[in-house]
């Protein structure tokens, strides 16, 4: 007897949603047919895969391997099905792109309907997105951090320059002047004792900066942890504070006098960024035709 792959489905529908109704809906199945497929998979297995609470299905620890040992192999599966069903002559083609969400609202999402393909856009962490594109999930990466994967290859197409902003109010010519004469200590005294932004997924910036820049660690903590850059430049328009970002994401605010830019340093620090992709693909044309577009708005954007 060899488990059936729809038991498998199905359990990992039961354990992303939580009850199995929502998991009969998800797979537009029955509830005893859900009900049917986890009962044999458990009989198969010979353990208890879950719990059943009153209103929620708790994974047991057995239930947590089986789904960790099976999530890749099930979202590989849903990948080649979606590559080779049979497709009408004129139906798009559907790429998955995997990039931060500044640089998707930044870049692309003005101009997703000029392309003659659908879009399945992802975001997460740079390495999440390497191992998604190494296992077919996703077919173009956008990233900083280039891997040494065997599959996978690498393109340079544009720099960002990590940079210090502050909002329009800030008042920051004393702060100017102690950069101009070489005065970093007094400088770092200042920028602590103002008020910060920054992400919690992109404290790096600020790290790497202060530590390029100053040769330490930022000794204090943002005042404002937001979501996004994009939250931090819209936070800082018109107002007063610091934050460390890329270039590319606020010159529009700067041109428009919302922020400042207030010192990119003596050397500036700066990160390459790659298009990832798998050597071998179906989508060399389309992923062409992405990569032209990301790098006219880079040009358009500085």
């Amino acid at each position: 007897m060899k488990w059936n792959l729809e038991w498998l489905r199905t359990f990992k529908a039961v354990y992303e949603t939580g009850t199995l109704s929502a998991a009969a809906q998800l797979l537009f199945i029955s509830q005893p047919g859900a009900s049917l497929h986890l009962s044999s998979l458990e009989s198969f297995i010979g353990y208890k895969l879950f719990d059943r609470a009153v209103k929620k299905m708790v994974p047991t620890e057995k239930g947590k391997i089986l789904y960790n040992f099976i999530l890749d192999p099930l979202e590989k599966l849903d990948v080649g099905e979606k590559h080779f069903h049979k497709r009408s002559l004129d139906e798009r083609s559907t790429l998955s792109v995997g990039m931060c969400f500044e640089t998707f609202q930044f870049t692309l999402e003005e101009n997703m309907d000029q392309l003659p393909f659908n879009l399945i856009i992802k975001f997460g962490d740079y390495r999440q997105m390497e191992h998604d594109l190494d296992n077919g999930i996703v077919d173009l990466v956008v990233t900083h951090q280039p891997s040494t994967l065997p599959n996978l290859q690498y393109k340079a197409f544009s720099k960002e320059r990590i940079v210090l902003i502050a909002g329009s109010e800030t008042e920051t010519d004393n702060l100017k002047e102690l950069f101009a004469n070489g005065n970093y200590k007094e400088a770092t005294e200042f920028l602590k004792r103002q008020l910060w932004y920054s992400t919690a997924a992109d404290m790096e910036h600020l790290k790497h900066f202060w530590l390029k820049h100053f040769n330490g660690l930022p000794d204090f903590n943002p005042n404002f942890i937001v979501p996004n850059i994009c939250s931090i430049i819209r936070g800082l328009s018109n107002g007063k504070g610091f934050s460390v970002v890329p270039d590319f994401l606020c010159y529009e605010a700067i041109n428009e006098n919302k922020i400042k830019l207030i010192w990119e340093g003596n050397n500036p620090l700066e990160n390459t960024l790659y298009f990832g992709t798998r050597k071998k693909t179906f989508y060399t044309k389309e992923i062409a035709e992405l990569e032209e577009l990301f790098k006219k708005k880079m040009i358009i954007k500085k």
